[in-house]
């Protein structure tokens, strides 16, 4: 397989670029690029973006195909044989599969804040003081599993194309990278659409300014928009300290970060 079929390499590029236009246009330009955190982060990016992955396509795979006997023994269709899409041209399937994963990822990014036991997960995340691009990787492995648990069947039975499936993929990575970066920027007029640093940086915000927080959106914002969660003041303007209420209790280690959620429950 061709080295630009692969999603590591898509990654490996979308981290190289976010590191240079952090350098060449900086935001916050007293932050330094080795902040507190950063070799933490570093292993976050290894562990999540490579070593997460493989393990668990291992993993997932077994369980498919114990879903997918018990529903056969039911008598029901598996969900990869319904392709609601098989046959729709390629941008059909990516119109689509764009929209919908992100409205399912955006109710998803709530219930992580809006449910106690989902928030402990997700605290790791928001444990990030001074945001840049390789924070986008600092996340508990259990989101993985939320994601794709509760994402599984209203993705899986579209029947997307493996060549739309990377695109959608390299597409997350690129922008969520770029909504954690140390750069500003808003889309414009398209702000109301696309998810942005400058909007992003609001959902890190220290500061609630809705119902466990605001600013869910992955690569879309419109969701925040018309279900009234988003918070932008200005393009300019930036939170005075990110985090969250008893962050300074929060654990350093990445293994007490690993295991916290499990005794905080």
């Amino acid at each position: 397989m061709p080295v630009y079929l692969q999603y590591y390499f898509w990654l490996i590029a979308a981290s190289l670029l976010c590191l240079i236009v952090e350098r060449v246009r900086p935001w916050r330009k007293e932050q330094r690029v080795l902040r507190e955190g950063i070799w933490q982060d570093l292993f976050w990016l290894v562990f999540n973006g490579h070593f997460l992955g493989l393990m668990m396509a291992l993993v997932t795979g077994q369980l498919v195909l114990w879903f997918n006997e018990v529903l056969h023994q039911a008598g029901w269709p598996v969900p990869q044989d319904i392709r609601l899409l098989s046959g729709t041209p390629l941008w059909v399937q990516f119109v689509v599969f764009l929209v919908l994963k992100d409205f399912v990822e955006w109710n998803i990014h709530r219930l992580l804040h809006n449910v106690p036991w989902l928030w402990e997960i997700h605290k790791l995340h928001h444990s990030i003081e001074e945001l840049d691009w390789v924070g986008n990787f600092r996340f508990h492995w259990g989101e993985i599993i939320i994601y794709k648990t509760l994402a599984y069947l209203p993705l899986v039975i579209l029947g997307i194309d493996g060549t739309v499936l990377l695109i959608i993929a390299v597409l997350w990575t690129v922008m969520l990278d770029l909504n954690h970066s140390n750069v500003r920027f808003s889309w414009g007029p398209l702000r109301y659409i696309f998810n942005s640093s400058a909007m992003h940086v609001w959902h890190h915000d220290y500061e609630l300014h809705g119902k466990g927080g605001q600013n869910f959106g992955q690569v879309l914002s419109v969701w925040d928009w018309l279900f009234k969660t988003a918070y932008w003041p200005k393009d300019e303007e930036q939170p005075k300290r990110l985090g969250f209420t008893g962050i300074k209790k929060y654990p350093k280690g990445v293994l007490k970060r690993l295991i916290y959620p499990f005794l905080k429950r």
